[in-house]
């Protein structure tokens, strides 16, 4: 097929339905560029799981096609899934700004991953990748270095605002590039992908500066220590606190692995500026008096394993709270946190603490943009077409509305799910077939080899426990010489319940002389029995299901 006649396909990976593991392919031809590799936490329900990354076997599938990965920012939803996929894409080069691949590169070496295909750009920088031209744009968001995407195709432009908000005066003063995307919409779009996170919410999102003021309101009320939990990319926010510190006179020392990391890396390219001896070691704390210390730290989020809730739970080793600490929560909690966030909370008010943490005290605002900051996307880009991304399903849904708001048709929006393909050409675009997607999940050095079976049994261990059957056969006659025995984890304690494990017992014995009975010598048949006649004892005894382990040894 000739190339001017193909169309362009945007295959969204991850990120719709869910706010997490953002990833989207745009393909031409035999042309491939990925954007954003992310990772999202695991539900309630994912016992075990310690991350969830995208399927991405549509691109291994493919991988002499994929000419370049492109980053829009550092976040973990948008790049913590790439040191999985760069194991398995390893000669792709992948473009980030500065601070963006200074993180990566920590976490590609936490996970032993080479950094050599790591390329550095900046906003206004222009890339070539096969067919494709990539071009950087600066926006403002949670984190700096943050970057929207135009990327010119051989059917039109196609423009990605990665996350953004509208931030007229941000920390670090530089200012979204408002003339850059107004230039991109006058040249003509063919499709616009935008954040719609904050779809929901009507009005503007505050100025990150605004922080700064909540921050000495809090600082210059406080009488003993501060101890100021934050996510440990919000490089902006760590800014602010090191500069109410120097104004109320205070040492700042930062904990938790992941923020000492940022803090080192932003220190090392130069996106905190700290004066000199205001950075303490943790250890140093107690030289000087509580009301000189700051402590910047991770655990806004409730992770059971943060600072933060160790501290909460009087087991951190080097930090215990006192009546008189302030602990400011300077973050809201991801969707489906909010439970760990409360249970940190009420720890530290027991222990006496006075905790901030409500949105309306201004010691967080969001990097998201609002509906009139989206109008006002929409309006400098004027895009043909319109793909709603990150944000779950109400958010794509409401984003859409706003589009049509605008006077966008109706069938020019569409919202997609994770593997659909999207066609384009100049004139038109439809929902053309789908591609592998879902969840990788990630379980210690296991990447992938925990489904949904395995989920199932935990599931089942967690809710009504195990019981283990041994039994010794003898492998000439085929007559149980020793047992059965029970061993019971999870579901009763044995010596308070014997009675139960006794007619437990029994019921097994009855089923093994069955299968005598019925000449059954097949071991897995033994088992299956043994399983399904106890299963309905202990069921109509105690409602429970436990799993049912039958071991046989031979002799």
């Amino acid at each position: 097929m000739a190339k001017a006649q193909q169309k362009l396909q945007i295959i969204p990976l991850g990120g719709l339905g869910e706010i997490g593991k953002n990833m989207t392919v745009v393909r031409y031809g035999d042309d491939i560029i990925v954007i954003d590799a992310g990772l999202m936490f695991p539900d309630d329900d994912m016992l075990g799981i310690d991350l969830v990354i995208p399927d991405i076997s549509y691109l291994v599938e493919n991988k002499d096609m994929v000419k370049a990965i492109v980053l829009t920012h550092g976040h973990e939803d948008h790049i913590g899934a790439l040191p999985y996929v760069m194991k398995q894409l390893s000669d792709v080069p992948v473009y980030g700004t500065q601070l963006t691949l200074g993180i990566l590169e920590g976490r590609l070496r936490e996970n032993g991953v080479s950094s050599n295909n790591l390329v550095t750009v900046q906003a206004g920088d222009v890339i070539r990748a096969a067919c494709f031209q990539v071009g950087f744009i600066r926006v403002s968001h949670s984190i700096a270095d943050s970057v929207g995407l135009a990327i010119k195709t051989p059917v039109g432009t196609v423009v990605h605002t990665g996350d953004f908000k509208f931030d007229q005066t941000p920390v670090d003063g530089k200012v979204m590039d408002f003339q850059k995307f107004a230039e991109v919409g006058e040249e003509g779009v063919l499709v616009l992908m935008a954040d719609s996170t904050n779809a929901e919410r009507p009005g503007f999102t505050m100025s990150e500066r605004s922080v700064g003021q909540a921050f000495d309101a809090s600082f210059r009320s406080a009488k003993g220590r501060i101890i100021i939990a934050t996510f440990s990319s919000n490089v902006h926010r760590i800014q602010q606190v090191i500069e109410s510190a120097c104004k109320y006179n205070r040492k700042v020392a930062v904990l938790g692995r992941s923020m000492v990391n940022v803090v080192n890396i932003s220190l090392e390219l130069g996106y905190l500026d700290v004066p000199e001896g205001v950075l303490i070691d943790i250890d140093e704390i107690r030289n000087y008096p509580a009301s000189q210390v700051v402590i910047v730290t991770t655990g806004s989020q409730g992770e059971p394993m943060s600072a933060l809730t160790r501290m909460a739970k009087s087991d951190h080793r080097k930090v215990d709270i006192a009546p008189d600490d302030t602990i400011i929560i300077s973050a809201t909690p991801i969707p489906g946190n909010e439970k760990l966030v409360s249970q940190t909370i009420d720890c530290l008010l027991k222990l006496g603490a006075n905790v901030i943490y409500e949105r309306t005290s201004g010691i967080h605002v969001s990097g998201h943009a609002s509906q009139e900051e989206l109008k006002m996307m929409h309006n400098l880009i004027r895009p043909k077409f319109f793909i709603p991304v990150h944000g779950e399903y109400r958010h794509l849904v409401k984003h859409a509305q706003i589009a049509q708001d605008l006077g966008m048709p109706k069938e020019n929006v569409f919202i997609a799910e994770n593997g659909n393909v999207l066609e384009f050409t100049q004139e038109k675009g439809t929902i053309a077939g789908k591609v592998t997607a879902g969840k990788i999940l990630v379980d210690g050095l296991g990447v992938g080899d925990v489904g949904n079976i395995v989920l199932r049994d935990r599931r089942q261990l967690s809710q009504d426990g195990i019981l283990i059957i041994v039994m010794t056969m003898d492998k000439a006659s085929g007559t149980i010489v020793a047992g059965p025995d029970i061993v019971s984890r999870g579901f009763v304690y044995v010596r308070e319940s014997e009675a139960l494990m006794d007619e437990a017992r029994e019921k097994v014995k009855q089923a093994l002389d069955k299968c005598e009975e019925n000449h059954i010598s097949e071991w897995s048949a033994i088992k299956s029995n043994v399983r399904d006649a106890l299963g309905r004892y202990l069921y109509e005894r105690t409602k429970r299901r436990p799993m049912i382990l039958p071991i046989i040894m031979e002799i």
